[in-house]
């Protein structure tokens, strides 16, 4: 049943949910709130239209070069006319927001951020297009159960926009508070803008070292000899020549040497192709279906005593997990091509080995993609390492936590 617009504003809309409302407090001020819970922005009174300040946004597009809107890149106008048609005249709640560590830190940290930074917190970014934000009021409520509150007080402001106003939006689907981009379940509003924030900065990766021990009172000088004279640097034009030396391509076995590099993601084709569809499994079928199970256990009644909703929540959890894990695993991967068959065994060759009497096959693969019971084994186990490089009818000693075990090569291919 859709409320009455006048009855959502901040202290309504916690009460709502069942939670006891503390403030109002004046935004860019300290909150005394240092615990969990959600919090709600809002204005003193509805404004009738959105008031949006043309020099911000037109900053925020300087500032960030990614920014594009439909795909291109917008003038000043038309971003501040696209975030103004998600303006909802007949409410004054501006963000919901939530801090799982402490409120009153969350709330400073956007306050002090930056039009397009992402740091300290880029939650909310658009309040920082509007002007007059100091007569902008906070509530908040504590609470640990911070992700099922604010999941109920989206659904208590979007049942508060009338359907009138509600046809006016741009999404019609995703009804949020004007500088709410996304819900709890991941589902965003359609707003055409992308790359609104600056790039997370890389950073270099440190210097590669090399540390020689030495026993002690054997470092140079140590007994009292002197130093041996260091050797005449070779000359610019001889260093350049060397450091533009074309570099040869990696061979099967470099590539299996670098599959035990810590830090490198070395994957076969195969398991590449493995990974993706596990993630579009994930993504397409898995993610849409707990999304619908959430949406079905919310209509069940309190959130606190809902065993459904809970254990929803909980394989919500696990997925986004999973999928983040596969997306990182896939951005870093470095896909080897198989060595050809009678090669030295690189990453992907198929190895047939002899143990015990007892013939064996194993495919050797990265660490991200073995599956042992499948034959799949990492070149970074013991098994895999001792074998990486060998040539078919090689022996070969391994020591295992269950003790030395002899193989033989039988077949690469």
């Amino acid at each position: 049943m859709t409320q009455d617009p006048a009855t959502t504003g901040a202290a309504q809309l916690l009460r709502s949910v069942g939670l006891l409302a503390d403030g109002p407090g004046q935004w860019g001020r300290p909150v005394s709130a240092q615990g969990p819970g959600v919090f709600i922005v809002e204005l003193s009174a509805p404004l009738p239209s959105a008031p949006i300040e043309l020099t911000k946004v037109g900053k925020w597009i300087e500032r960030v070069e990614t920014l594009r809107l439909d795909g291109v890149r917008p003038t000043s106008k038309a971003l501040a006319a696209r975030l103004a048609a998600f303006w909802l005249p007949s409410q004054a709640v501006l963000y919901i927001g939530t801090s799982e560590a402490s409120i009153g830190r969350r709330l400073a940290a956007m306050a002090r951020t930056e039009l397009g930074a992402r740091r300290p917190y880029a939650g909310g970014h658009w309040l920082k297009t509007l002007r007059g934000l100091d007569s902008v009021r906070v509530w908040w409520s504590a609470t640990p159960a911070t992700e099922e509150y604010e999941d109920a007080l989206f659904d208590g402001f979007a049942a508060g926009v009338h359907e009138s106003e509600r046809a006016g939006l741009p999404d019609r689907e995703v009804v949020l508070p004007f500088a709410n981009l996304r819900r709890v379940d991941r589902q965003r509003k359609a707003t055409g803008l992308t790359g609104s924030l600056l790039a997370e900065p890389v950073e270099a990766p440190p210097p590669a070292t090399r540390i020689v021990q030495l026993p002690d009172g054997d470092a140079e000088g140590a007994r009292g000899e002197a130093p041996e004279p260091r050797r005449p640097r070779a000359p610019a034009s001889t260093r350049a020549r060397t450091s533009a030396a074309p570099v040869p391509a990696a061979s099967s076995r470099a590539a299996g040497a670098a599959a035990n590099t810590p830090g490198i993601a070395a994957v076969t084709a195969e398991g590449s192709a493995r990974l993706r569809a596990e993630l579009d499994h994930l993504v397409r079928v898995r993610r849409p279906e707990v999304i619908a199970r959430i949406r079905t256990a919310k209509e069940h009644g309190d959130l606190k005593e809902n065993a459904e909703y809970t254990a929803a929540r909980e394989e919500q959890s696990f997925l986004e997990g999973r999928v983040q894990a596969l997306e990182a695993r896939l951005r870093t991967a470095v896909i080897v091509d198989a060595p050809a068959s009678g090669e030295r065994v690189g990453l992907g060759s198929r190895v047939t080995v002899e143990a015990d009497g007892e013939t064996v096959e194993y495919t050797i693969v990265g660490a991200s993609e073995s599956d042992p019971t499948a034959g799949r084994i990492s070149s970074a186990s013991p098994v895999g390492r001792a074998l990486v490089g060998r040539n078919a009818g090689d022996s070969i000693v391994i020591r295992t936590p269950a003790g030395e075990r002899h193989y033989r090569i039988v077949e690469v291919r």
